[in-house]
């Protein structure tokens, strides 16, 4: 018998926190043939990644996933065999007293936040606090043997390529976007916080050389793309011209098609942490708006995944790369850092492709956790 798992998703960052439970659910369901809960308190941010969600029900089925309301006043619910709260939520209190009236206890896990921090491979596994004797373990994505890996499903990395060979796909995927870029355009996605840097970087796209077509999901970095344009409203569909620079506003399309935008694109800037690993699962050059903590701790996290990410790059293009990234980071003047940029474009294409099936060679996350609760019983 299958084990049956349930993930407990405490919607913080919009579409972050649920973005990477719900491609874990239905990797489990699909792949492992586990029967798997979702408990999410935000159903609204959950509909943009799945439109097929009924926000009115407080129980459903989406592709084989059963998908939970958590509700504030906690019904009696059994426990599954194995528990994840994912980025150290709180479990509600009846399910842990659930938990501990098992005759056997489950395995308890917290899923944490992805980080290419050094102790990350030390902590990985470790045992955490208990409750009346059920144990909590600590489970960490990463990027290096010895953690639990990426998120990536069976056969990603063929589908992307084959994606990516096929000129004609593209350009029919782009259609149904409305995107109809000039031929040699260079065709960019911007998915991010809100960034003080992002006009001295528009700056630079609208004068260069080549033209730029800017592909924009709808989110928080509209209001300083339309103050940089000048204009009173942006919305979904808009087509903006300045110089060089085109800028696109599109629709929030569900998780699949974001990650055929993002294969589209030669040049992708992400945020948060699910579009992070599924900009890199593209292998095209990318940027990263990582999110803000206080003390300015994310930074700690930037720049070990800065430290890890350029491993065998020439010294003039990883100085360049993390001139970019640490500008953007820190809502900084974009143009130098971006131009220095373009002058090791090659080198930074094929680097992101090598470092994608690196990445891509170890095991991925929804099966090491699978492997850990196998080790575990």
């Amino acid at each position: 018998m299958k084990a049956r798992w349930d993930i407990f998703c405490s919607v913080v960052d919009n579409y972050g926190d649920i973005g990477v439970t719900w491609r874990l659910a239905r990797q489990l369901v699909a792949e492992h043939g586990c029967g798997v809960r979702l408990w999410v308190d935000d159903l609204r941010a959950f509909e943009r990644l799945c439109p097929e969600v009924d926000v009115r029900l407080d129980r459903q089925v989406q592709e084989g996933v059963d998908v939970r309301r958590w509700p504030a006043d906690w019904p009696a619910t059994e426990a599954a065999d194995v528990v994840i709260a994912a980025f150290a939520c709180q479990l509600p209190p009846g399910y842990m007293e659930a938990m501990a009236a098992r005759a056997r206890t489950p395995l308890w896990m917290n899923l944490d936040y992805l980080s290419a921090e050094d102790w990350v491979v030390g902590c990985h596994g470790l045992p955490s606090v208990k409750f009346k004797g059920v144990q909590k373990y600590f489970f960490f994505p990463g990027f290096r043997a010895g953690t639990g890996g990426l998120l990536r499903e069976a056969g990603l990395l063929g589908r992307r390529l084959a994606f990516q060979r096929n000129a004609a796909w593209q350009q029919q995927f782009l259609q149904t976007l409305g995107v109809f870029p000039a031929a040699g355009a260079r065709l960019m996605s911007l998915f991010a916080y809100e960034n003080a840097g992002l006009a001295s970087w528009l700056d630079v796209l609208a004068a260069d050389g080549c033209t730029t077509h800017l592909l924009i999901p709808e989110g928080r970095i509209l209001g300083d793309v339309q103050r940089w344009l000048g204009i009173e409203s942006l919305s979904v569909g808009d087509v903006q011209q300045r110089g060089a620079l085109t800028v696109q506003v599109l629709p929030f399309v569900p998780q699949t098609q974001y990650d055929h935008l993002l294969w589209c694109c030669d040049f992708n800037a992400v945020r948060g942490e699910d579009s992070f690993v599924r900009a890199q699962w593209a292998g095209r050059p990318f940027l990263w708006h990582i999110y803000r903590q206080d003390e300015d701790i994310h930074l700690d996290k930037l720049d070990a995944f800065l430290e890890l990410y350029t491993e065998g790059l020439s010294a003039p293009a990883r100085t360049a790369l993390v001139s970019l990234w640490q500008a953007w980071n820190a809502d900084g003047n974009m143009a130098h850092s971006w131009k220095k940029l373009l002058e090791h474009w090659p080198e930074l294409t094929v680097h992101a492709e090598k470092w994608c099936l690196e990445q891509g060679s170890r095991p991925d996350l929804a099966t090491a956790l699978v492997q850990f609760y196998v080790n575990w019983i």
